[in-house]
């Protein structure tokens, strides 16, 4: 639909396959990479392909898949970068030990600025909504445009699945809550983008997927 305030396209990076997200706003055609983790020419093209003048990268958390690649980036587009959480920042530190590691190139940075639950981030005429949602990692956000019903939840939840809760400061209990606590109130109809795999709805995961669905909580 033309009225569609807002637009995405998933554009898989790097060998583990991350979802970046490019979104944008149909009414300025100006949009923003969400975890530009790595293969930032097809990212590029990707931009020029939909005709969106990209002002700003925005970061769900520090693991090297989604943020590798943010500081080479926001450096030669010259747009600054936001996000994760400030609790985030020794997973920042360690990109270039972590992508050593991984096979993949990784620019430990510091964001221009952080983000805290409750804050905004704009793209263009839109506004989204940041949520603190921490156990993948202490600095997780995910974000939320209301009008849309459309999340970008990073490794938050899958489709059929959780986050990792075994990285250092990782914890089990605290993803379930956020998961819980501020995801399933978004509503059952919102559509979720994760960081790796399929789309779905959180209605959808409240009623088959086997870590967080209702029944499984209950019991």
């Amino acid at each position: 639909m033309s009225d569609t305030p807002l637009k995405a396209a998933i554009i898989p990076v790097t060998p583990l396959q991350q979802n970046c997200t490019l979104l944008w706003c149909t009414k300025t055609m100006r949009g923003a990479f969400v975890d530009p983790g790595g293969d930032i020419e097809r990212l590029k093209a990707a931009a020029t392909a939909q005709k969106v003048e990209i002002e700003k990268i925005l970061i769900t958390h520090g693991h090297i898949d989604h943020a590798g690649m943010a500081r080479p980036l926001a450096d030669e587009l010259g747009v600054a970068i936001e996000g994760p959480h400030p609790a985030d920042i020794f997973w920042l530190d360690r990109l270039a030990d972590d992508g050593g590691r991984y096979g993949i190139p990784g620019f430990p940075f510091v964001p221009e600025r952080w983000l805290e639950d409750g804050d905004s981030v704009t793209v263009g005429e839109l506004s989204l909504d940041v949520y603190h949602c921490p156990g993948h990692t202490p600095g997780h956000v995910v974000f939320h445009h209301a009008p849309s019903r459309l999340a970008i939840v990073g490794d938050v939840l899958f489709q059929g699945s959780i986050g990792r809760t075994d990285f250092p400061k990782g914890n089990h209990q605290d993803l379930i809550d956020a998961i819980v606590g501020k995801l399933w109130p978004l509503g059952d109809d919102t559509v979720f983008i994760p960081g790796h795999g399929p789309t779905s709805n959180f209605g959808h995961e409240r009623r088959t997927n086997p870590f967080v669905a209702d029944r499984v909580l209950a019991g």
